[in-house]
């Protein structure tokens, strides 16, 4: 009997995850340049506007986290039936999604635009950092209606490998972005100097350019789903159980994780000034550093949930242990470009001699969590996930954040009085200490589930 080799040779398996992986990458990284223009400009014009904007960032994040949740409900259970060359349950899927993510952004604009000061004030005590975050909110509150429904459609269609749309929506984003930041944050060809206010306006018309060509690619373009409008708005309740089963508990992975990043942010922004704004840089370097293994876990879903759906089960195990020893590949990799740039991408900020050094002290230890990242992430979200079992990483992300790093980083920070160095390192361990338990769960093959209706 012939043994059976460590590593996929299927070239169309490669291809399939390079491809995801590549053109997911390429929206996430030009999307995350939006906010790096942000920084850059805010950073230039004043770092109290750069911290504010750095807060009001967190609160995006979480909605980019809890939209995300729900859409990759679509994208686990559609994935199957896209396997299985059914696409009528995937278009009753994708219009929960739709709705779920739609609510959730109109709770957010209802939030922030009643209680601006509110909200900001749990995640600092710096008054001028809140006045200057009240301004960038009094628009951006807006735009979170906006971006739910975009970025829920473009999300939700890598169910069905439609990935294209993405890099071109967001390089349009970014284009118009940092186009109209460059004109309003500093006053130039005869614009008026709208400092933090004019990098929000500009966002906002960014996120609706966005949402345009999104419907366009959606109601015209698209030939996979021919999704009409009625499709999207009207009542189905025929898959919402199963949608809601798969869907719960990444929606709670990912809101509780989101939670926990605005938590990070409210346990360094009690610290100092330079805490803030030193970990929004760090925290966008490591975001673009990252994209490519944090992407990978979107392909690798894909991957997996396609391949159950089409009921090639002998598949699973050498798919697994391949995309495994790429998602470490790929997480040396980041890790050492980031060491190699951090210098370069400092020197585009004007900040303070203590904001830079703890901006760089942060950023060596994301070079070595990284690698953890790279791993433990799509192992939990990709190949677990993807093939079917959706509650593992809410629990294991659960119980090291709750459980570990959230306590021990505010004892570091309020009860020890350690620097925020340290604490900072207490935020991120978690990244590595989950990929003992994540290796030895994805080893198992205990998480292979078959979610599609038969028939």
């Amino acid at each position: 009997m012939q043994k059976e080799p460590f590593l996929v040779r299927d070239k169309q398996f490669y291809k399939t995850f390079f491809v995801l992986t590549l053109f997911i990458s390429l929206q996430q990284l030009i999307t995350f340049s939006v906010n790096l223009a942000d920084n850059l400009m805010l950073g230039a014009y004043s770092e109290t506007a750069l911290s504010g904007a750095a807060l009001v960032n967190q609160i995006q994040y979480l909605l980019q986290t809890i939209v995300s949740g729900f859409s990759s409900g679509v994208v686990v259970l559609g994935a199957q039936y896209w396997g299985k060359k059914d696409v009528q349950p995937i278009k009753r899927i994708f219009s929960m999604g739709f709705k779920f993510s739609a609510l959730v952004g109109v709770v957010f604009f209802l939030i922030t635009a009643l209680s601006p000061a509110g909200v900001l004030g749990l995640l600092t005590n710096d008054a001028a950092v809140i006045e200057q975050g009240v301004i960038y909110l009094s628009i951006m509150s807006f735009t979170y209606i906006l971006f739910a429904i975009s970025n829920a459609i473009i999300m939700s269609l890598r169910s069905v490998e439609t990935t294209m749309i993405g890099p071109i929506v967001s390089l349009v984003t970014l284009g118009i972005n940092a186009t109209l930041n460059y004109c309003l944050i500093f006053g130039n060809f005869g614009f008026p100097e709208m400092g933090i206010l004019g990098a929000a306006a500009a966002t906002c018309t960014s996120r609706v350019a966005e949402l345009v060509i999104v419907l366009i690619y959606l109601f015209v373009v698209d030939k996979k789903l021919r999704l009409k409008l009625k499709d999207l708005l009207r009542p189905d309740f025929f898959y919402f159980k199963d949608y809601i089963l798969v869907t719960l508990p990444i929606v709670g992975s990912s809101g509780f994780w989101g939670l926990a990043m605005v938590a990070q942010t409210a346990i360094l922004g009690h610290m100092s000034a330079a805490a803030i704004a030193a970990n929004s840089v760090a925290g966008t370097v490591f975001q673009i550093a990252s994209v490519i293994a944090i992407c990978s876990a979107n392909s690798s879903s894909v991957v997996m949930g396609k391949t159950i759906g089409e009921g090639k089960l002998d598949k699973v195990r050498p798919y697994s242990r391949t995309l495994q020893t790429l998602f470490v590949i790929i997480g040396v990799a980041s890790g050492v470009v980031l060491f190699l740039l951090k210098d370069l991408i400092l020197g585009f900020y004007t900040l303070t001699p203590e904001t830079r050094a703890l901006s760089n002290s942060f950023i060596l230890v994301l070079c070595v969590t990284l690698v953890g990242s790279a791993y433990e992430f799509p192992v939990s979200a990709g190949i677990i996930q993807g093939g079917g079992d959706t509650k593992y990483a809410f629990l294991v992300d659960t119980l090291f954040m709750w459980c570990f790093t959230i306590p021990f980083s505010a004892l570091s920070a309020f009860v020890w009085n350690f620097p925020p160095l340290i604490t900072f390192m207490f935020l991120k361990s978690d990244q590595l200490l989950k990929c003992i338990p994540n290796a030895i769960k994805c080893n198992r093959y205990k998480w292979v589930k078959e979610l599609t209706r038969q028939g």
